[in-house]
């Protein structure tokens, strides 16, 4: 099995750091699939916040993939017109067993045509921004899936993502072990009031 994870400009650290964190370790611990880093050129890809990491893999040398997951960021502004990225996520999309986004990835899953009918998530501030797209029903929670395809809220919500999606697909015991290794158990601490009072938080941010 192989897992690939795609980049691109400013796209948001996190999003697919974590992600690759959890499957990676998944390969270790429990068997889990390979994991790969693909953009449309094998170049170095500087990130949103100053990162540049080597993909693995240009869209023209990938092998098969059997799943994919978008990140977000800024980059995903210009990359939802970049018909040659979109090629990619859709054809790939279509023919892989799940297709993940973290946050604003989602607008590049619906840009790609695979998020038609579907109910899916993304970042708090760009929830609305998706709404107004039509065709997808926005749910606000930290992950959603929706037959073959995940979608999680921002940044940290990724890994929550794909542990769930393991254990969707591996088991609870791989889920676990993955969460053991990787020492994964969040803390429900709120700091200070400001989720409690932005106007555009989420329930599920906020202080039970």
């Amino acid at each position: 099995m192989t897992f690939g994870i795609l980049v691109f400009p400013n796209v948001e650290e996190l999003d697919f750091v974590g992600p690759w964190e959890m499957v990676t370790m998944w390969q270790q611990v429990a068997g889990g699939p390979n994991c790969l880093v693909v953009a449309e050129h094998a170049a170095p890809i500087s990130c949103a916040k100053g990162l540049s990491i080597n993909p693995h893999f240009s869209f023209e040398e990938c092998p098969a993939l059997d799943y994919l997951l978008v990140p977000g960021g800024q980059g995903t502004r210009t990359e939802i017109n970049n018909a040659k990225l979109l090629d990619f996520v859709a054809a790939r999309g279509k023919a892989c067993k799940a297709v993940l986004s973290v946050c604003t990835g989602s607008f590049v899953l619906h840009a790609a045509g695979l998020l038609e009918g579907k109910r899916a998530t993304t970042h708090w501030g760009s929830l609305e921004r998706l709404r107004a797209l039509g065709s997808v029903e926005v749910v606000e929670e930290r992950f959603v899936r929706d037959a073959n395809v995940w979608s999680s809220a921002g940044v940290s919500a990724g890994i929550d993502l794909t542990l769930a999606f393991i254990a969707e697909v591996a088991g609870e015991e791989a889920a676990a072990k993955v969460q053991f290794a990787s020492e994964y158990y969040p803390s429900d601490r709120r700091y200070g009031a400001f989720h409690n009072t932005h106007p555009s938080a989420p329930a599920y941010t906020r202080d039970a």
